[in-house]
């Protein structure tokens, strides 16, 4: 079955030309001109991956993605902007984007975007188990969920996303640029820091003592491992 593109751009010209060459592609593409009718679609239809412009009329495009991530889905986003200032990359990575792309752009790159992420989505990179446990946690992973102490834990898209990255090495180190690359996408306008504070996230809602971490553990100039 064709993965499903839902396209979010309220330029008819635009939207048009992408369309066509996602299509070219043989992806199933549905185009919402408007944030409202990119919520009800997103809701309705589950596309595999998102393109989102954010000047958008009636809710724009923050919002989109801010709805997106609060009904708990973790498709992955692609920004597409005509706001290259780095606040608005800044504000749309916090919101869990996965990549942000400034028009005008080049349709090659983002069609080899597209095709990168939607390859990471359905590659199935986790560990065989069905149930892994550290500490007081449980991850199951055929539901995608985390408890802690009986109580299920919220996290956003990418700090799971995360988590398994940690999880998968088994104990081995994971360098701040390795786990950039593997969980926000390779080439996102993003910081090491952005690693460092998803950390940060995850050790308050998983470690007994946040500031001393027994399990989401940093290894010094390098990046950080699971100690189970």
């Amino acid at each position: 079955m064709s993965a499903r593109i839902l396209l979010v751009e309220d330029n008819p010209d635009l939207a048009e030309g992408v369309e066509y060459n996602l299509r070219l592609e043989g992806y199933d593409v549905r185009i919402a001109e408007n944030g409202r009718i990119a919520i009800e679609a997103a809701q309705s239809w589950h596309p595999d991956l998102v393109l989102l412009d954010l000047m958008l009329p009636e809710i724009d495009g923050y919002q989109v993605l801010r709805s997106i991530r609060q009904n708990g889905s973790s498709v992955p986003v692609i920004i597409l902007s005509a706001r290259g200032e780095e606040a608005d990359k800044v504000r749309g990575f916090r919101l869990d984007a996965d990549q942000y792309v400034t028009k005008p752009f080049s349709i090659v790159e983002l069609l080899e975007r597209v095709a990168a992420l939607l390859r990471r989505a359905s590659k199935n990179d986790t560990p065989a188990l069905t149930e892994v446990t550290f500490g007081d946690v449980v991850v199951d992973l055929a539901s995608r969920t985390v408890v802690r102490k009986g109580s299920p834990c919220a996290l956003t898209p990418k700090g799971y996303e995360l988590l398994l990255a940690l999880l998968k090495r088994d104990g081995a180190v994971a360098g701040r640029n390795e786990l950039l690359k593997e969980v926000w996408g390779y080439g996102a306008f993003i910081m090491t820091r952005t690693v460092d504070s998803h950390i940060a996230e995850l050790r308050r809602k998983l470690e007994e003592n946040p500031a001393e971490p027994r399990h989401i553990v940093t290894v010094w100039k390098i990046g950080y491992r699971l100690a189970r």
